[in-house]
């Protein structure tokens, strides 16, 4: 399989040099056993590329079972990836599979692996280096055959070095590093990935696909997409469905894309030239507004970390109690919809989960608007 080949058959889209040479390194990687630990910022494509390394490897008829460690309360981490028996724990009413059995024979992908608590992480080193591991509750070992790739947006090294995490799992993981560049650092493939996000939405709301204006295009290519791939992939779906007349151009995207101060002064970003006064008025307006909406998120933020370190502290004192997962999951549907102010789709991106599986949720646990 050429390079070119790999690309179209993982889905990874750009041709920028920086890709180039990432598909030729994930490709050689791919075939080994060997550990992976994939680098980048928040939403340039982590994922994709963990699913390509299994795909491209002869574990490729097994399963790949990706695990999103910071999306896991820590209280029921350990049972989530090593599972337990029957009766082990308060709420363990039945034996259950761990993510690592489940991915016997093929791989396992934890993301956001910087936020998994230290006292997971001996356990999960001692896993990696031997294949085996014991279920809470469990009088006996259970070996499994495991491929870890692990993924972050954080400096490990740092982390060590701050005591957040450990120095023996780090050199463990990063055997081979793999880092993504952000868009801001290959924006060649701004176009590309502009017309492959346009094709699909089109394809999946039989629509006729929009036209998209150049001066539009180097619009998308000037800002700086501190979202990377998935913030172009939202905007355009946005600017899509409020279309009037199937034409994207230059105003839509600058009505969707909210530029902060901070951005303006130290980014290159595009200048939108002969605006009329009201344009002028409007977008500093618009400005305004989303320095706003900032310090409201920040201030929900800080409120929502408080709320965490309480319940925190609450699990610690409660010991051995552990509370039932779909309790969890109802508690943490119901907190999003809160802070979003019902808000379901920006409700489902903070719990990073498509906003189908939460409308599947929220009928399922009888969740009512309140």
């Amino acid at each position: 399989m050429t390079a070119e080949e790999f690309r179209k058959e993982y889905g990874i889209i750009g041709r920028s040099k920086e890709m180039k040479d990432l598909i030729d390194i994930t490709m050689q990687v791919s075939k080994s056993d060997i550990s992976i630990l994939i680098y980048g910022e928040s939403g340039v494509g982590k994922e994709v590329f963990a699913r390509a390394i299994h795909g491209f490897s002869p574990r490729h008829e097994k399963q790949l079972v990706s695990v999103n460690c910071g999306a896991i309360p820590e209280g029921i981490l350990e049972s989530e990836l090593f599972g337990h028996k029957k009766g082990s724990f308060t709420g363990a009413v039945e034996s259950r599979k761990g993510y690592f059995e489940v991915a016997d024979g093929g791989t396992l992908f934890l993301d956001e692996i910087g936020e998994m608590p230290l006292r997971t992480q001996v356990k999960l080193l001692r896993a990696i280096e031997t294949q085996e591991f014991m279920k809470i509750g469990a009088e006996t070992v259970t070996n499994v055959d495991v491929r870890i790739i692990a993924a972050t947006n954080k400096d490990l090294q740092s982390e060590v070095d701050a005591g957040k995490f450990r120095e023996d799992l780090y050199f463990r993981l990063k055997a081979v590093t793999l880092y993504i560049p952000p868009l801001r650092k290959r924006k060649s493939d701004i176009e590309e990935l502009a017309y492959y996000f346009i094709t699909k939405y089109s394809e999946a709301n039989k629509i006729l696909p929009p036209r998209i204006t150049d001066e539009a295009l180097e619009f998308l290519k000037e800002y700086s997409w501190p979202g990377n791939i998935r913030e172009l992939k939202n905007t355009l779906e946005s600017a899509i469905a409020l279309t009037g007349n199937n034409v994207l151009d230059v105003d839509q995207f600058a009505n969707l894309i909210h530029m902060s101060a901070k951005q303006t002064e130290n980014r290159n970003l595009p200048v939108y030239l002969k605006k009329t006064p009201e344009e002028v008025d409007r977008e500093i307006i618009y400005r305004a507004l989303f320095e706003i909406k900032k310090d409201i998120i920040e201030l929900k933020d800080l409120v929502l970390q408080k709320n965490l370190e309480v319940k925190k502290s609450s699990l610690n004192e409660l010991k051995k109690e552990i509370i039932p997962v779909d309790q969890l999951e109802k508690d943490a549907i119901k907190n999003a919809l809160d802070l979003t102010r019902g808000n379901k789709r920006e409700a489902a991106r903070k719990l990073q989960i498509s906003e189908r599986t939460l409308y599947r949720k929220i009928k399922e646990y009888n969740i009512q608007d309140e």
